[in-house]
């Protein structure tokens, strides 16, 4: 693991946009791993100003979203397509057809699920995958005690990420229960991973993630195991920690 120590939040973003613009126009037909979240919305704020003022293009560019809410549709304003419209999508060059987030609202979110992951595969994978890490150690939604060997499945929330994500709700009881995710397995298949971690809030998933035993009750640990990962990491999550 590279770990990339910044001083906040801004230049964890600005570092993080700087990576993927050299990535994006070096390969410009590459595919995409995005996330959502409070996490990654600097760096793609970034990434439309460099748009707007370099030109940077995405028309050929692929993307493969993390994961969805089952129940919401892609016009409700809390689903992760409403999101990354609103983010990202909307104020680039990229073409909607290449843009890929899992349906909420598919008819049969099991086969979806199948339908999902050889989508993945037909495109030839993920190139870089974008991460956050919930404070559980969850990835995607990947909660604690999923197996290693998982693909994109339909995962019951821990309560702990419900009432994370509830800020973007009007209450908990809004927040799904259900969603669609990536599996580990189909995570850990990208060729390269880059981590974005800020926060004290995130101090302690650090450590575990540094230091800690490499198990499925950390979703998080198995990233020790992949041959190229970038952490960018704020200083109030890595506080003491040695790195």
């Amino acid at each position: 693991m590279k770990i990339i120590r910044v001083n906040d939040y801004t230049e964890m973003s600005i570092k993080a946009a700087e990576f993927m613009i050299e990535k994006i126009r070096r390969s410009p037909n590459i595919n995409l791993g995005l996330a959502t979240g409070g996490t990654p919305v600097g760096l793609y704020e970034h990434l439309v100003k460099d748009h707007k003022k370099n030109n940077t293009s995405y028309r050929n560019v692929t993307t493969f979203n993390l994961d969805e809410y089952i129940g919401l549709s892609g016009e409700d304003p809390n689903s992760y397509r409403y999101f990354m419209d609103q983010h990202l999508f909307n104020h680039i060059d990229i073409q909607k057809s290449n843009t890929c987030v899992p349906l909420g609202n598919a008819k049969n979110p099991q086969q979806y699920c199948v339908d999902y992951e050889k989508l993945l595969t037909v495109h030839g994978g993920i190139d870089i995958q974008i991460l956050g890490i919930g404070s559980n150690g969850h990835i995607g939604f990947n909660e604690p005690g999923t197996s290693f060997l998982s693909e994109t499945h339909i995962v019951e929330l821990a309560a702990s990420t419900r009432e994370a994500n509830a800020r973007f709700f009007n209450s908990l009881n809004e927040v799904p229960t259900h969603a669609i995710t990536m599996g580990i397995a189909s995570i850990m298949r990208s060729k390269e991973i880059l981590l974005l971690i800020s926060g004290e809030s995130k101090r302690d998933a650090l450590a575990q993630l540094l230091q800690g035993e490499v198990n499925e009750n950390f979703p998080a640990s198995i990233l020790r195991t992949h041959p190229c990962v970038t952490i960018i990491a704020d200083m109030a999550a890595i506080g003491k920690i040695a790195v």
